[in-house]
């Protein structure tokens, strides 16, 4: 079972702090794109994990919900997403978008054309994209835009920064994440400022692991 369009706003608002540090990941990896493992051995993990909830956000492609049958799951029940690559004012900036319709032909636009597109790092830096295009997208694929571990992008004011993202449509805000590895290096802001600034422009909270191996609690 997958869960998109009219029910995402109204699902992603009823998950609670708790339920992303217990079994609930939206912020995972396939070999779809650089992730270690398929779609259907996360669905084992997530499984043998007791997870309620979890989204597969492949870098630029929605291809593993168009080449496997993990749509078809019930346990745990699956979130479309993808994560784009864009550019804003010199940052690269990484857009979630949730419950997304995986055969909308404007979103498809802007996936990747290739495998390296979806993996290799100096590819992903050359894209064109921009955050008002993703998230028009998103929201033409009747999904949710949400903004991928915020503290990791430079900005003297990441208040000012997310609410003019906010102006282009952004919908809500990765708050739950764990900054491990190479996000813990270049982390430029603390979570708890995440955190206000979701509650101060009314943001649609989220949270997820980025694993791209197996499944991780978001608890450090």
């Amino acid at each position: 079972m997958n869960v998109q369009n009219k029910n995402i706003k109204e699902l992603l608002l009823s998950f609670s702090q708790a339920d992303f540090e217990n079994n609930i990941d939206l912020h995972i990896h396939s070999t779809f794109s650089d992730g270690k493992l398929t779609p259907v051995e996360l669905l084992e993990d997530a499984q043998n994990k007791h997870y309620k909830f979890i989204a597969i956000c492949d870098h630029n492609t929605v291809e593993a919900y168009k080449k496997t049958d993990v749509l078809k799951s019930d346990n745990p029940k699956i979130i479309t997403a993808v994560e784009f690559d864009c550019w804003y004012r010199g940052v690269l900036v990484h857009m979630l978008g949730y419950g997304i319709d995986i055969h909308n032909q404007e979103l498809l636009k802007l996936c990747a054309k290739n495998k390296k597109e979806t993996e290799a790092d100096i590819v992903r830096l050359l894209n064109h994209r921009h955050p008002k295009d993703v998230i028009k997208a998103i929201h033409a694929a009747g999904g949710i835009a949400v903004l991928a571990h915020p503290a990791c992008y430079w900005a003297v004011s990441l208040d000012h920064f997310v609410k003019s993202l906010i102006r282009l449509g952004l919908d809500g805000i990765e708050v739950f994440y764990p900054y491990r590895r190479h996000r813990g290096i270049i982390k430029f802001h603390k979570a708890s400022t995440v955190r206000a600034i979701a509650e101060k422009y009314n943001l649609i909270m989220t949270g997820g692991s980025d694993s791209h191996g197996e499944i991780e609690s978001i608890r450090h």
